[in-house]
């Protein structure tokens, strides 16, 4: 008891600011709910209140836990939706189809614009990190205790994505295997229902209804979005100093330049000349899902609000979304697989004084591609995806630890460019199919209504 009391009053003296402040910004979020300020006002509130307190805690060295506990049990909600989420949408998005041909057909777009601008997006990381050079200057020894994560073969990477047990891969998180698994339930269905349709209506019936049901509970998760972006904001602003900014600031800047071209350059010209949209109003309508992807560094995390985001703002029908949604939170890494390897081979080269020549950088190219089906599914795939390049290219992979410092700031960015390939793919590929709803797209009613209830 004693000991239980101890803690709890260490946990009160080191802890008691960062705590109180969190409460009080949490009650002004909360009033400004009550006052029906919209969603998307109140996350970047939180988002600039965040960072305000970051910067207070790390200039006055307080312990942050009190706040960081909140963003963790955040993280941890919206994470507690990830696995039903996808099991049930895979469900109900393939079964509702009448045709198999139908799904063979929109696979293989959603696959050929995830490849298509991972590809892309190697080659802007590759030309933006040679007009950059980061690393130059840069005099750093590597951590002793860096181990270089092992790369998986090719055929524990195929192993690992077959599902052996359902129960067990739901358990352990392992998300693709369960979306296979979905699958075929889903086409087991349609194949059913095609020969008999009173046989799986019952199942049907309860696809579309657990659906519903889980909608709702998003509802409620989301609406915490503004406070869990306060707290996430300011544990990582108070978390990183000015002296590992400065040293591997080419690095940070390198990649953002090249994530914030993709973003506009790829995205905007795919919405502008395929979807025929606007891009400006395509962006405003995504910020909401953009504020999470930045902060929770998860597409998991992520996919939840993503999935909102692409019905209800931008209109796309929920068979296309539930499909291409989950499934690029799998395998599209346009941030982690196609623009981070890039730089970060470039910089390891520049620090090792190894010359590239173009023959490594068609190689960096095909293998950031290849890479990216291939880490689907495992953890921390923009290691494992820069660790495949740099082996491919020959590279030191002490490259990867030196960057290591920062790589949560830039992962920010990345995740968001990683979310935002999704949900572009999903509009590219609605449009093709006509289930998108242009005219409810380029209306001017109100879409910040993703998560509207006071909280």
């Amino acid at each position: 008891m004693n000991n239980i009391e101890n803690n709890l009053l260490h946990a009160v003296e080191t802890n008691w600011f960062s705590f109180v402040t969190a409460v009080i910004v949490f009650t002004v979020l909360y009033v400004l709910a009550r006052k029906r300020v919209s969603f998307g006002a109140r996350v970047l509130i939180g988002l600039g209140l965040g960072l305000l307190a970051g910067i207070l805690f790390q200039s006055l060295d307080l312990e942050t836990r009190g706040v960081t506990t909140f963003g963790s049990i955040y993280v941890s909600l919206i994470r507690m939706l990830v696995i039903p989420l996808v099991f049930v949408l895979v469900l109900n998005s393939i079964a509702s189809l009448t045709s198999l041909d139908f799904l063979r057909k929109i696979g293989f777009k959603t696959f050929g614009w995830f490849l298509a601008t991972t590809g892309v997006a190697s080659i802007i990381g590759l030309l933006v990190a040679l007009l950059f050079n980061p690393g130059t200057g840069i005099q750093q020894e590597t951590p002793e205790n860096f181990q270089a994560r092992e790369i998986p073969t090719f055929s524990q990477v195929i192993l690992d994505l077959v599902p052996s047990n359902p129960i067990n891969e739901a358990a352990n998180g392992k998300v693709v295997p369960l979306l296979i698994f979905a699958l075929f339930l889903a086409v087991a269905i349609i194949k059913v229902g095609s020969k008999n349709a009173d046989a799986v209506k019952p199942v049907r019936d309860l696809i579309h209804s657990l659906t519903q049901v889980l909608h709702q509970v998003v509802k409620y998760v989301i609406r915490l979005t503004p406070y869990g972006v306060f707290a996430l904001i300011a544990g990582i602003t108070a978390r990183y100093g000015w002296d590992t900014l400065q040293e591997l600031g080419s690095v940070i800047v390198t990649s953002y330049v090249a994530l914030i071209l993709h973003f506009v350059l790829v995205f905007g010209a795919l919405l502008l000349l395929v979807a025929k949209v606007n891009p400006i109003r395509f962006f405003k309508k995504i910020y909401p899902m953009l504020v999470v992807a930045f902060t929770t560094r998860s597409s998991y995390a992520t996919l939840p609000v993503n999935l909102e985001v692409i019905t209800k703002r931008l209109h796309v029908s929920p068979r296309i979304a539930s499909f291409v949604a989950p499934l690029g939170a799998s395998v599209n890494f346009n941030g982690c697989g196609g623009v981070w390897p890039a730089i970060v081979a470039v910089f390891t080269a520049e620090i090792f004084n190894i010359n590239l020549t173009i023959t490594d950088y068609i190689i960096l190219v095909l293998v950031s591609i290849i890479s990216s089906i291939g880490v689907a599914g495992v953890p921390g795939p923009a290691v494992i995806s820069t660790t495949v390049v740099l082996t491919a290219m020959g590279l030191p992979l002490e490259g990867i630890a030196i960057v290591a410092g920062v790589e949560a700031l830039i992962d920010m960015g990345r995740t968001a460019v990683n979310a935002t390939g999704t949900t572009v793919t999903s509009l590219l590929v609605a449009n093709s199919e006509g289930e998108f709803d242009r005219e409810k797209f380029n209306s001017d009613e109100d879409d910040e209504e993703v998560a509207v209830s006071p909280v």
